[in-house]
């Protein structure tokens, strides 16, 4: 689980109160659509209680959950990178009380503070290296009886 603290633990004290100071709270109900895939990610959150579903439309089949974010984590990071649109839908899973940042603030944040942007970065990094890892579990747990048997030399990392 991580804080504020602990996903910005790189950046300084004085840094990471900058930041704070652009978090709003909000709230969500259960089941209340947080975001879209396909539409302009415009923000992101800190999840302060609660969990949010990450799910992924697939053709022919009802959204399938890809991972669950949860208390203390970053529900978001599409925000980060051109062209700013969301790849999954989040949906929470449980009552949601989060920081919400503007990504465009938090952007301009970073770019008035590089040492600043550059932490930010390699914290969010982390979390998508981290989310990547247990995305590929859930699909293969969910895919796997229907994959090929045996890897190819084109399999790996």
């Amino acid at each position: 689980m991580q804080s504020m603290r602990g996903l910005l633990g790189g950046l300084e004290p004085e840094q990471r109160e900058r930041l704070r100071t652009l978090g709003t709270e909000v709230a969500f109900a259960p089941g209340a659509e947080i975001f879209e895939e396909g539409t302009r990610a415009d923000r992101f959150w800190i999840l302060r209680s609660g969990s949010a579903v990450l799910d992924l439309h697939v053709p022919g089949r009802r959204r399938v959950v890809i991972d669950t974010v949860r208390q203390g984590e970053l529900l978001g990071w599409s925000w980060l990178f051109p062209p700013y649109v969301w790849t999954l839908n989040g949906e929470a899973a449980t009552s949601v009380r989060a920081l919400e940042f503007d990504a465009e603030e938090v952007r301009q944040l970073c770019r008035e503070d590089p040492a600043l942007g550059q932490a930010l970065v390699w914290a969010v990094a982390s979390v998508i290296g981290d989310r990547l890892r247990r995305s590929r579990s859930r699909l293969l747990d969910l895919f796997g009886p229907y994959a090929p048997q045996g890897r190819t030399e084109e399999d790996g990392d």
